[in-house]
């Protein structure tokens, strides 16, 4: 299975991104083999509108299963949902904690955006 992981850095120990949308990077970390891919998100840093939208398609397309987020805007998240990925905020500081917390079952389905778009 693979989960999408929001991230300032190109590693498991860079802090995660608490934007989903405008996240600088995205980390792809696959159960199975254990390993992760990094994705750059800069095109959707300074778009004036939809960066959720272009960001949960770039999600889909990865495969990922579930998003591991800070936060998460109302058209985003109804785009994830649309996909079938499930979402999940942490206040966690890295994304290996957000993950460790993942994997070990400590985290919260969301069932709704928990900010404002444009956030």
């Amino acid at each position: 299975m693979k989960i999408a992981l929001t991230s300032k850095g190109k590693d498991l120990d860079s802090d995660l991104d608490e934007r989903f949308g405008r996240a600088r990077h995205f980390i792809i970390y696959d159960t199975e083999t254990e390993s992760f891919e990094t994705i750059d998100n800069e095109q959707n840093l300074n778009s004036p509108q939809g960066a959720g939208v272009q960001a949960a398609e770039t999600i889909a397309k990865t495969g990922a299963a579930s998003l591991v987020t800070g936060h998460c805007g109302p058209k985003a998240f109804r785009a994830l949902t649309a996909a079938g990925i499930k979402v999940f905020t942490t206040n966690a500081t890295t994304v290996k904690e957000a993950l460790d917390l993942y994997l070990a079952g400590k985290l919260t389905e969301a069932d709704n955006a928990d900010v404002e778009g444009h956030w």
